[in-house]
């Protein structure tokens, strides 16, 4: 029998949804902007600016995916404390979803997030836990979601399953809407990075599922386990973890789906400072460190297409705004400590952009 209990939860449930899904449908698109490459080269090369979210990254999908897949499995309720480990943008856009549906949260991040990432999940409600290692923040996660008789949202577990991969308003169903008047409409290659796994994993499987002939290019740090995993070299562990906020990690996350991705790159760390310091240079767009790592791969990308006598077009995600690392790798000083200053990787791209030469 229904008890009044069972039935106020099941209602907040309802009404919980309903906010989630009222708040996608006030917001629009994220724009698909056009990057500009020599004429003669017949290449054309896009880039989804993800930072248009209300939240500012990519992560907001991927929070409101796991927000709406933990409330229709009963996970969370109106008393729930929501914890999650992350190193920033993820934990930017779940305080804020939580926020919106009145609920506590905690954010677990190594002591190494920038402060900007901080403020912003501080603004929204949320509280930080920290940690010495990026490695540690899974276990005190757990552990602060028992102790608060909470939730752990784990992205890392459930970021490939939580979004439906078929085209249920997903980053994938978005390019492919945005390219249609393009003059090359389906891409040659999507390229993105790899952080939980989850948004590889999506936009691979709506390829397969919509039989289109583009390729999936996943880029990886300095490192990172994913990409040695996937090319069958070494052990899926590291331990000393990525250096570019938001993407690489010390070991390999169950989202992680290679089966669906037709190549990894591996990208060093200066390399995507390099990229990302370029795009401001070149469009006046300034995006943070994984954007860069995905653009460092997107140039070896369309060099391979340009020395093959291949047309066509190439997509990749702007994951954040650069405002998020002001004091981080936007300033020389720090970058010049952590080892990071690009030497010849900007002179780089410059030359590949004068001669096609890479």
């Amino acid at each position: 029998m229904l008890t009044e209990h069972s039935s106020a939860r099941r209602q907040w449930i309802h009404e919980s949804i309903r906010r989630i899904e009222a708040d996608g449908n006030r917001s629009a698109d994220t724009h698909l902007f056009s990057v500009p490459l020599p004429q003669d080269w017949g290449i054309d090369l896009y880039l989804k600016d993800e930072s248009t979210h209300r939240t500012g990254s990519l992560k907001h999908r991927l929070a409101r995916s796991l927000f709406l897949y933990a409330l229709v499995n009963g996970d969370i309720h109106e008393d729930s404390t929501i914890v999650e480990a992350s190193s920033g943008s993820t934990a930017v856009s779940e305080a804020y979803f939580a926020s919106l549906l009145g609920l506590k949260f905690i954010a677990v991040m190594a002591k190494t997030t920038s402060p900007e990432k901080i403020a912003l999940i501080e603004n929204y409600g949320g509280t930080c836990a920290f940690v010495e290692s990026p490695g540690e923040v899974y276990a005190k996660a757990a552990e602060l979601a028992e102790a608060t008789g909470g939730h752990y949202m784990d992205q890392f577990t459930f970021a490939e399953r939580a979004t439906d991969w078929r085209g249920n308003n997903n980053i994938a169903n978005s390019i492919f809407d945005q390219m249609r008047l393009e003059p090359h409409p389906i891409p040659a290659w999507i390229v993105v990075g790899a952080g939980t796994g989850g948004t590889s994993a999506t936009i691979g499987r709506y390829l397969r599922y919509h039989r289109h002939a583009t390729n999936l290019a996943v880029v990886d740090p300095e490192n990172s386990v994913f990409y040695s995993s996937w090319a069958g070299t070494e052990s899926p562990s590291s331990q000393s973890g990525s250096r570019i906020e938001g993407i690489g990690r010390a070991r390999l996350e169950p989202s992680f789906v290679p089966g669906v991705i037709d190549a990894m790159i591996q990208v060093p760390d200066r390399a995507s400072i390099a990229a990302m310091q370029h795009l401001k240079s070149l469009t006046g767009i300034a995006a943070g460190p994984s954007t860069g790592t995905n653009l460092w791969g997107v140039w070896g990308i369309i060099a391979n297409m340009l020395e093959n006598g291949e047309r066509g077009s190439v997509v990749t995600l702007l994951c954040d705004p650069g405002e998020r690392y002001t004091c981080t790798y936007y300033d020389d000083e720090w970058l010049a400590s952590k080892g990071l200053a690009p030497r010849d990787e900007v002179a780089r791209i410059e030359n590949f952009l004068a001669t096609g030469t890479w």
